[in-house]
Parts: C-alpha cells; structure tokens; sequence
C-alpha cells in the first residue's frame, strides 16, 4: 500500500514543532516529540498485528514494521492498538495511510463527542465506553478512536475503558467473522462497548434502588448523591445517545460500500442494543428528575413540620409568658401600696387614722382582684 500524504500535515507539523508533546519512557523521563521516532522509540502501541484471512499472521514491533510488513503483504489487513499514542506516532499513521487532518486534530485533542465521519474510503469513529466502579459507585468514562480504512484498523484510547485486548481475543478465535476485513473489526469493537453498558446499567439502577430507599428514610445527604448520579445519567446520555446516529450512518453505506449482508444483520443487531440502551438511559434521567422532585417535597413537609413544631413552641411559650406577666403585676398591685405606706412620712394623714391598715389592705385586694378579673377575661389565666 503507497503511503498517501494529507494535504494538512503541512499545516500540523508546525504545530508539533511550536507545541511538542512528550512521550514517556520505559523509566518515567520524558522524550521530546521531535527525538521520538515512533517506528523504534518506545511507544504508545498496546498490541499490532497483520492478518490474512482471519488468521494473524505477523506481530510487528513497533510502527515501521508494520508499515513495511503490510507493503509487502498487499493481501493483509493491519490492526494497530494505541493507548495515548504522541502527536509523533499519529502524524506517523497519518502520513503512512492518509489519514484526513480533522480526525488527526481530533485524535490527538481527544474530548470528544460520539460521532461517526467518512473521509473518503477512511472511516473516523469515535465511541465514549463506560465502566461501574463498585468501590466508589461511580461510572468511569473512557474514550476511544477508530481509524477504519482498505486493509486497516488503527484504535486509539484514551482512557481506561475499554479493554481491546479480549475484542482481539475474540476476532481471533473465529477467523470467519474477522476474515469479513476492517468493518468486521469496527462491528466487534462496536459490540464490545455497547456491551459494557450492561453492567453500568446495572450499577446505576443499583444506585438508584438506594437513592429511593434513602430518600424516604429521610437521609439528609440524599440530595448531594441525587445531584452527583444526575450528572453521571447526563454523562452516559451523552456517550450513549449519539451512537444512534453513528449506526445510522453506518447503514447509509452498507449498499455502496458493499458491507458483507452477515455484517449488516450483526451491526443492525448492535443497533437495537443501542436503543434499549438509550431507553434505559433515558428512563434513569426521569426517575431521577422524579425522585429530585419527590425529594424536594418531603424537604418541604419536613421543613413545614420543625416550623409547625416550633410555632407550636413558641406558643406555648407566649401563653407561660403571659401567665407569668399576669401574676407579676397581680403581685406588682400590692407591692407598690406597701411601699407607699411604708415611706413613714410625717405628714400622712392615713398614719393616724384608724381605718388606715384596713383600708392599705382593701385596696391591694381591690386593685389584686381587678387586675385577676381582667387578666382572666382575656385568657391570660
């Protein structure tokens, strides 16, 4: 295969040279871009392979064999596995199988959104795989790129997810399937990953059983966990829900790219695996929007009850207030009688008079039994 030079490597190799990212080696040190040859230094390749008629036939070591392996072998298809390869080794891919400048820029980027794009005969794929964290119940997302072209398969990961190496395993154990070329090898991979949504539904259902369970039990850290799944469903929506469109433009092109009629119904299949998924996923977002809502309302009755209770306290507390405001001025009455006629001035006609104790006594009784009467009208005693 002549190796084919797109037309924007021109305009992303000074790119590379302004902004060089470092590769890292066997012991940890750091290599400069430009002193990396990605065909002998130490590399970002997880696994190569050439493979003629669904049988591997050659596991090159490092990049340039590959290439020089597959110019050789017109009739082999080359699948190359990268973790966080450098911008070196995807420029090296790209100008060895013409590969088109936006899915390198978006390659080496990362970040991005499900999408499937064609660039000529080269199909650019980029898929979100997840994984379900029991020790944090926590969904990890991972990200992988697909390069599908005429006699090769080039995957490029950035994340832990998903693991490649048992889609491999399994191509090679059944030679016919992987025999059906570079789109047999997209299908499986395809599969894969829409297969490790099973156990992250399963863990975010899990997930979701608890949040109901504690939400009813009235457990005040229920909102932040409702907060933090509702962001993992929205992540998943996200990674799931543009896979339908993906598959849907793989199925434009099955007439006239000529996909084998096997090919189609496995991926067709792969696509109503999707749907449910994106159902479930969808089905997650609502139930957590409802249990939000429903949360909300017993935060509010919750709420509504403590200030119910507490005006109920304050009342009882305004009614001992005012029992207690009564008897003092009740008691107030005779004390200020007492006090006047204890001041023992000379001038005081009451002093001499006889009917004077008598009389200090009536009147505090008076005043005591007036302000008893009106205190108790009112419902203060």
């Amino acid at each position: 295969m002549p190796p084919r030079r797109p037309r924007a490597l021109r305009v992303i190799r000074p790119a590379l040279r302004r902004h060089p990212r470092g590769t890292t080696n066997s012991t940890g040190g750091e290599t400069s871009a430009e002193e990396t040859d990605p065909g002998h230094a130490t590399s970002s390749i997880v696994d190569a392979a050439l493979y003629r008629d669904g049988r591997r036939v050659s596991t090159p070591s490092s990049l340039s064999d590959t290439y020089q392996q597959l110019r050789e072998d017109a009739e082999a298809m080359a699948w190359i596995g990268l973790f966080r390869p450098s911008d070196a080794e995807l420029m090296s891919l790209a100008e060895e199988f013409g590969l088109h400048e936006l899915a390198i820029e978006d390659a080496m980027e990362a970040h991005q959104r499900p999408k499937l794009e064609r660039y000529g005969e080269t199909l650019f794929v980029v898929l979100r795989a997840a994984r379900y964290l029991d020790a944090s119940e926590q969904v990890d997302f991972g990200e992988l790129h697909l390069f599908v072209g005429p006699g090769f398969v080039i995957t490029v990961r950035h994340g832990a997810a998903p693991d490649l190496s048992g889609v491999r395993r399994r191509m090679e154990d059944d030679p016919q399937l992987l025999r059906l070329g570079p789109e047999a090898v997209l299908y499986a991979i395809l599969d894969a990953v829409v297969d490790g949504y099973v156990p992250v539904l399963a863990g975010v259902e899990n997930d979701v059983d608890e949040i109901e369970t504690e939400v009813f039990g009235r457990d005040p850290r229920v909102s932040r966990r409702i907060y933090e799944l509702s962001r993992e469903v929205l992540e998943f929506q996200r990674a799931t829900r543009p896979l339908i469109a993906v598959m849907q433009g793989l199925e434009a092109g099955f007439v006239k790219y000529g996909t084998n009629e096997e090919l189609q119904r496995y991926l067709r299949d792969v696509a109503d695996h999707i749907a449910e998924v994106t159902e479930r996923v969808d089905g997650f977002r609502q139930v957590l929007q409802d249990i939000l809502t429903v949360n909300a309302t017993l935060v509010t009755q919750q709420q509504n009850e403590e200030m119910k209770s507490l005006t109920e306290a304050s009342f009882e507390q305004n009614e001992e207030i005012k029992k207690i405001s009564a008897w003092a001025a009740i008691l107030f009455a005779p004390t200020l009688v007492g006090t006047i006629y204890g001041m023992n001035f000379t001038h005081m006609p009451e002093l001499d008079w006889r009917l004077g104790y008598p009389f200090a006594l009536f009147l505090m009784a008076m005043v005591c039994g007036g302000l008893f009467a009106v205190f108790r009208r009112r419902g203060w005693l």
